[in-house]
């Protein structure tokens, strides 16, 4: 398959080398500790043969001391003492890395399998327009794995994890099937998104229809323009109207809240923003946002959300914390 695409900002030129880097990068933290002049003369020859190597070192560096990777090492440890060193922390590296990495947005996910049967992976606060082999456009959200397979003896995609817009053009031959988790859609000349997280799919319509069948339950559904469905492993709930203006905002790069709890807003920032939000004032979970903010700034929105609500807002590298 040759589908062209372009990302849309924060851009990910080199996720590969990224990657590799920060992989390189956070296992020598671990032989820094006590190193050798070899494994220091080895090191130092590894910062100077690329850029990014040293980018992200110091990016590895800075998380690791941060104080939830302590507090993620104590959890996987069981036990209550306090972690000072990397010492402490070895038995641990491998899952504190991973950890380590997804914070940074570097990886998006921390499957292998998945991320080597999708061809095309957005980051954390990333958006990337598709446009496949027979003319369909797709944009994917942040944080989505999609990939398909175009020939002239099948129109196939699947969305392994994410949410993703489709605009599908008409075709007289056979009709485009994607998978989503609990959901599998044919489509023609049709415009829609797929949301897949957590196990639960949400099918929106914009424009057309869809013949929906749930994976897991003997059920189909045609959905029509106007209308949404959540699929779970039960099988679907009952459709309801689609609120394109709000529902489908962050095709249009937004976020829009209307009488919402910040628990749900709180939420969904955090699948745009490449770290930990956490609010530790209970009080403020039912509070109602109405507003209309830019996904691409994540962490202007919760100190916007801090002001209004009359929150402290504590920034660490990854973190913020609302009190």
């Amino acid at each position: 398959m040759t589908d062209s695409h372009s990302t849309e900002p924060p851009t990910a030129a080199g996720p590969h080398s990224s990657t590799l880097a920060m992989d390189q990068a956070l296992d020598w933290l671990i032989e820094l500790e006590r190193p050798t002049p070899e494994q220091l003369r080895q090191f130092q020859q590894w910062l100077e043969a690329s850029p990014l190597n040293a980018q992200a070192f110091e990016k590895a560096q800075a998380l690791w001391n941060a104080p939830q990777v302590a507090q993620c090492a104590r959890t996987l440890a069981a036990r209550p003492a306090k972690v000072s060193s990397l010492a402490r922390l070895r038995p641990h590296w491998k899952p504190l890395a991973t950890a380590a990495v997804l914070v940074l947005g570097l990886f998006s996910f921390s499957s292998l399998p998945l991320r080597l049967q999708a061809d095309h992976l957005t980051l954390v606060g990333e958006r990337q327009r598709l446009q496949l082999e027979d003319g369909s456009k797709v944009l994917l959200n942040t944080n989505s794995a999609f990939s398909s397979d175009i020939n002239g003896q099948q129109r196939v995609a699947r969305l392994y994890q994410g949410e993703a817009f489709f605009e599908i053009p008409a075709n007289r031959g056979l009709p485009l099937e994607l998978d989503a988790g609990p959901v599998r859609a044919s489509v023609r000349d049709t415009t829609f998104a797929v949301r897949y997280l957590d196990g639960i799919a949400q099918v929106q319509v914009q424009r057309g229809d869809i013949d929906l069948q749930a994976t897991h339950a003997d059920q189909r559904l045609r959905l029509s323009a106007g209308e949404s469905v959540r699929v779970g492993p039960q099988g679907f709930d009952r459709p309801a109207k689609l609120d394109a203006g709000k529902d489908l905002a962050w095709v249009d790069g937004r976020l829009v809240f209307e009488n919402c709890p910040l628990s749900q807003v709180l939420a969904e920032l955090r699948r745009y923003y490449p770290g930990w939000i956490v609010n530790n004032n209970p009080q403020l979970a039912n509070v109602a946002v109405t507003g209309n903010y830019r996904l691409d700034q994540p962490l202007n929105v919760v100190r916007s959300l801090a002001h209004i609500t009359s929150a402290r807002l504590s920034e660490f590298p990854a973190l913020v914390i609302l009190n």
